[in-house]
């Protein structure tokens, strides 16, 4: 009988987090770091934030290097896998995280403001999983690639339409990547968290809050721990069959009834 895959485990493995220096990505880093892989912590401005996750992984024993980069830019994505690949020797599997969410009537939105969003959540996932797929089809494992949906790219919500158009574009793109990279070994997969907690947020959107939890299954915020584990599984060795896919981290929120 075959054995029973450690569905955690990243041991001796290599991951890339990009918007890792806070929130979500943040927590990914760390959950990855603790599973035993050696990450790249990839963040654009938040350099004592990324520095933080950094020391955090190695203080449990862990490996993880820092990394600036734009990665609206093609060279900047290009450099944030080449920092794994020269610091760690290779590159088993990728997070794409990065991104922006701000809010703002439709109405009230410019054609540079939509396209601010989709630069910097669409077109920068583009760019990272393009060079993730070069580093990863040289290698005789290839690897494995989680982009950060959301639930909002299947359901609006008010005051997000750029936000929205951009997820769900990224959900198509991981679909697409899936497709044609299977045959390299390389599989693609999609996780869409609904309401996570952060810092303030209750203070920020009280109303938002006990709305989310009064109506949720599970009525509690989603919590990055919760984010990174999904992500986990889908980089681990319990999910070598599994590509193309959306696993929904939402506390039962798209199963609610809408009437």
């Amino acid at each position: 009988m075959d054995q029973v895959p450690d569905a955690g485990g990243l041991a001796g493995e290599v991951a890339l987090v990009t918007g890792a220096s806070g929130g979500i990505g943040s927590g990914i880093a760390r959950r990855f770091g603790q599973a035993g892989a050696r990450v790249v912590v990839h963040y654009h401005q938040d350099e004592v934030g990324a520095g933080e996750v950094v020391r955090d992984i190695e203080s449990r024993g862990g490996s993880a290097v820092a990394v600036q980069a734009d990665l609206r830019s093609p060279a900047d994505a290009d450099r944030v896998v080449q920092v794994a690949l020269e610091t760690f020797g290779q590159l088993d599997a990728a997070v794409l995280n990065a991104g922006i969410q701000p809010l703002q009537p439709l109405a009230e939105m410019s054609l540079a403001d939509f396209r601010a969003v989709q630069e910097s959540n669409v077109d920068a996932t583009f760019l990272v999983l393009q060079a993730t797929h070069r580093a990863m089809s040289g290698q005789d494992e290839g690897g494995a690639v989680v982009a950060i949906g959301s639930i909002v790219g299947a359901q609006p919500k008010p005051g997000s339409a750029h936000y929205a158009v951009s997820k769900a574009a990224v959900g198509m793109l991981v679909r697409s990547a899936a497709l044609e990279y299977a045959r390299d070994g390389v599989r693609v997969n999609l996780v869409s968290p609904g309401l996570v907690d952060r810092p303030a947020i209750r203070a920020d959107w009280p109303e938002g809050v006990a709305a989310w939890e009064a109506g949720n299954p599970i009525s509690r915020l989603g919590q990055p721990a919760d984010v990174a584990d999904a992500c986990l599984f889908l980089c681990g060795p319990a999910s070598t069959w599994i590509t193309g896919q959306e696993l929904v981290v939402d506390g039962g929120a798209s199963v609610r009834p809408t009437w």
